[in-house]
This record gives C-alpha cells, structure tokens and sequence, in this order.
C-alpha cells in the first residue's frame, strides 16, 4: 500500500508588477500615500549611496563594496517592517536596512574604509555588525531567538541572507535549531539569482529556495523581491507570527543582481549584458516611482528634491568620513583581551615604535 503522508506548497506573493500596477488590493499599510512615499525614499538614497560608495573604491578612498543596485526593495521592505526591539542580523549587502535601522552613512563609510568604528553604530545597539562570511550569522540568529523566547519576550530575530548562503551547512543547522524549538526568527533571502559567478540554477535542484525550509518544519513563501510593498507585507506578517508565538518563517524574496557581486567583481565574465540589460525592466524604484506617479502623490519636482536632498546628505557624510582622523596601528590589539598576553603586548609596543619613528600622529 502507498499512501501520502504529507502535502506542502510554496506560495508567492506580488502586489505591484513591473510595470507599477496593482495585481491585487493594496495592504492597509500601504493605503498611506505617505507610508509609500517613506519607502520609495529610502530606496532612492540607498541607490544614490550605492553609486557614491562605487565611486569611493574605484578612486581609492574606500575599501571592496558589496553594490546592492536592483535589491533595494529586499532591504527597505524588510527592516521597514521591523520594531525597534527586534534585532536586525544583516549579512554585507544591506546597507539600506541599516539605514532604515539607524546605521548612519559615516558609520557605513567608516566599516567598508576598514574603521572598525563603523560597527560601534548607531541605531538598536542589539543589531549585529555585518557579516561578511556567508552564512555565518544564521546560526546567532537562532541564538538571538532563543534568548527572546526564553526571556518570554515578544521580540523577533530577522536574518537577513544570499541565495548562496542557502547552500552553507551553517544555515541548515540554524534552521533546524530554530524548527525544532519554534523559535521566533523571520529568515529572509536576497535571492538575486547569483553566488558571486555561480548561478541559481548550479546551486541548487530545489525548484524554490523558500521549500528548504519546509524540510526544518516551519513555512515558507516567496515574494517579487522587487516590489516593496510586497516584501514589506510578507515580512510584517512573519514577524508579528513570530512575536506572538508562532515560530520561525521564512521568505524567499527573488530578485536580481544588477551591478557586480562586489567591486573587486567584473560580472562580464559570467554573464551576458543581453541578460542584465532585460532585468532593469524589473527593478524597484522604477516601477514604485511609476505607481506612486500615475496615483498623483509624486510629482517630477519632488523627485528633483529628493535627488538633491540625497546628494546633499551623502556629500556631507563623505567629507565627514574623509576627515575622520585613523586609529594608530597599536589600536587593534587594544579591544582582543581583557589583559592583553606577552607576545600581542610585544607586537603591540612594536606598533607604537613604529608609529614614533615615522612620526605618525
């Protein structure tokens, strides 16, 4: 005899199509023009702080940096969505959710220019710092959710990760950690379709990413990672199941890459500009500018504003940055143990002689 034992699907979720119309009713949230409005804003100065931080590297002012042009949705959805206390584990490519988080632009420039003080950020003191491992953070994401369900807190844990992460032995076991004990944990993936060269489609048989999670015993669901109404609904909805006891969930936002992995990344060598050239008709803040214009809630001199008003901002933050004075070298042994051994107390007074000799300040 053979019977079936279990059923499951997938489900997806879009509300406004590539072109900036609605395929269904709009959220209650998203019925505030202004609430709109908020979103379509931090996405613009996301991109405009993406294009500067490029800008940075390529003339030698800013270290490796992780573009997230065409995924700006992925970030401003889901940490818009979020409470102040829910703690926000990011990976290396959201630096809009960290805006939305309080993460200041200095503090940003100051991480991806190799100043650890960019990770003493503002904003919830409890959201990790980058990681630019992958998939590392999941598993602490499990261990944030356990303290909150422990302390019988109605808080949640966001995990914010690659496609390619997906494929990492650490997620896995933070997913079945966070099955096993219903942990309050929204995982969402950035999937956009690449692991530094290696396409979706060679890393995984799985016809979604969002059915792995079914394997650790809680749901998941893919949203248009495109469409920031849609990514805000899905993760608010998981969050506040989350909260309230309902345990882990997780969401597969689909995207796509449209810049390098990173900038030390040249993507021509991969993929074709046919390919690339086909998915702008898909990115975000194109289709919301669209909606939001044919609504007659934003108009070409806001949008002039708004540019201006972006560029302002992140100008003043990169003179900012620019002017920050470095650390001295012996700074990187001072925060690696309560007392420090012999032999780092040796390399570290070295440092000091050698700062003192060249005469660096």
């Amino acid at each position: 005899m053979t019977k079936i034992v279990a059923t499951f699907e997938v489900s997806y979720t879009q509300i406004l199509n590539k072109s900036g119309k609605l395929t269904g009713p709009l959220p209650a949230f998203a019925q505030d023009p202004e609430k709109l409005i908020e979103l379509y804003r931090a996405m613009v100065l996301s991109r405009a702080f993406d294009a500067k931080a490029v800008s940075l590297h390529r003339t030698g002012r800013l270290g490796t940096f992780p573009s997230a042009v065409g995924q700006e949705a992925v970030c401003v959805g889901t940490a818009s969505a979020m409470q102040e206390t829910d703690v926000f584990l990011p990976s290396f490519r959201e630096h809009g959710a960290q805006l939305i988080r309080g993460v200041t632009l200095v503090e940003q420039l100051l991480y991806w220019g190799g100043d650890e003080r960019g990770s003493d950020f503002s904003g919830p003191k409890k959201d990790f710092p980058m990681a630019v491992p992958v998939g590392t953070h999941a598993p602490h994401a499990a261990g944030v959710a356990l303290a909150m369900k422990l302390r019988g807190e109605e808080r949640a844990a966001v995990c914010l990760m690659g496609d390619g992460a997906t494929s990492r032995g650490d997620v896995y076991e933070s997913w079945n950690m966070a099955g096993v004990w219903s942990l309050p944990v929204v995982y969402v993936i950035n999937n956009n379709q690449w692991a530094i060269s290696l396409p979706r489609s060679a890393q995984s048989a799985a016809e979604t990413l969002a059915q792995k999670a079914i394997a650790a015993g809680f749901p998941g669901e893919q949203v248009d990672g495109n469409d920031v109404i849609a990514v805000y609904d899905v993760v608010d909805k998981a969050l506040k199941k989350a909260r309230s006891g309902g345990g882990a969930h997780l969401i597969e936002a689909v995207t796509y890459r449209l810049s390098d992995h990173t900038t030390a990344d040249d993507a021509s060598r991969y993929r074709s500009d046919e390919e690339v050239s086909a998915r702008w008709s898909e990115e975000p803040i194109s289709r919301m500018r669209t909606y939001l214009t044919e609504s007659s809630a934003w108009k070409k001199e806001d949008e002039e504003s708004l540019l201006a008003e972006c560029a302002k901002t992140i100008e003043a933050a990169v003179e900012e940055y620019l002017a920050t004075k470095p650390l001295p070298p012996e700074s990187m042994f001072d925060y690696l143990y309560a007392e420090l051994p012999a032999a780092y107390a040796a390399q570290r007074a070295a440092a000091v002689a050698a700062s003192d000799e060249n005469g660096d300040d």
